[in-house]
């Protein structure tokens, strides 16, 4: 997967190039990640403009979307696919992975809710309700079947910075096209240089008030116990990763088959 120098969006990420089992790899320019897009700036970023995207899903809360709305290029379609919805109707507030501006105001707040390793824990029960919750599975099962869909055109799929619902959903898609282990953790780790500078003016605030770096981090960055919390719901609940798409997720054996056909280079 390679970074892919964008002004105007942060953290994108082509999936393609991605190593695969056998020696192949992922196709590029087809499905691409990111944050948020409420930068985008088409005639200020030929990058992105030169990729052609046709379809946008967006996993961010009707509250993110309404606080910084995608610019979406013209005659792309956007998908919306709330993966946190459920977890927030059950919780009553928003996690962890939804509010990082708001947690990384107040250091004390900061630490009252978030030190001595609850942020850890926080992300590892969110990570989990990536796999578990109904809203997930239907988010997840849309951009399972619109990356399979050659109609969709080049695809991108973003959260807010990019790296925790977005992380989730690349690591399905790769896992079905043949990625090792190693390979999915090392694409998930990844994006950990693009989110620390996309925030680091944020971080650098936190700290100067007394904030302790280490919450910080744990908001901004991604780490193995987040990804292995979600691999292992898959392994408890499912026992593969083919059994939770097709049985989480609802989808079928022949959209799976279509996803490699159009993915695997």
């Amino acid at each position: 997967m390679t970074a892919t120098p964008s002004t105007t969006v942060a953290n994108l990420r082509d999936l393609g190039g991605t190593p695969l089992s056998g020696g192949r790899t992922v196709r590029p320019g087809l499905v691409l990640r990111s944050g948020q897009l409420d930068r985008l700036d088409l005639d200020a970023d030929p990058v992105v403009a030169a990729l052609g995207l046709r379809t946008v899903i967006d996993f961010r809360t009707d509250a993110e979307r309404a606080d910084h709305p995608d610019r979406i290029p013209a005659g792309a379609r956007l998908l919306v696919g709330d993966v946190l919805a459920d977890k927030l109707r059950a919780a009553g507030k928003k996690p962890a992975a939804a509010q990082l501006k708001d947690l990384l105001s107040d250091p004390v707040v900061a630490e009252e809710h978030l030190g001595g390793g609850k942020a850890q824990a926080l992300f590892a029960d969110t990570y989990r309700s990536f796999v578990h919750s109904g809203s997930a599975q239907a988010a997840y099962r849309m951009l399972l079947t619109e990356a399979a869909d050659p109609q969709a055109g080049p695809l991108l799929f973003h959260c807010t910075a990019g790296k925790d619902r977005t992380g989730w959903g690349a690591t399905v898609i790769l896992a079905l096209l043949g990625a090792d282990d190693d390979t999915l953790m090392a694409e998930y780790l990844s994006v950990n240089p693009a989110v620390k500078q996309a925030f680091a003016p944020m971080i650098e605030g936190f700290t100067a008030a007394g904030g302790d770096p280490d919450i910080a981090l744990a908001l901004i960055g991604v780490f193995p116990s987040y990804l292995e919390a979600a691999l292992d719901e898959v392994e408890t609940r499912y026992g593969s990763m083919e059994k939770y798409v097709r049985e989480g997720l609802g989808v079928p054996d022949e959209t799976v088959e279509a996803l490699r056909a159009r993915l695997v280079g």
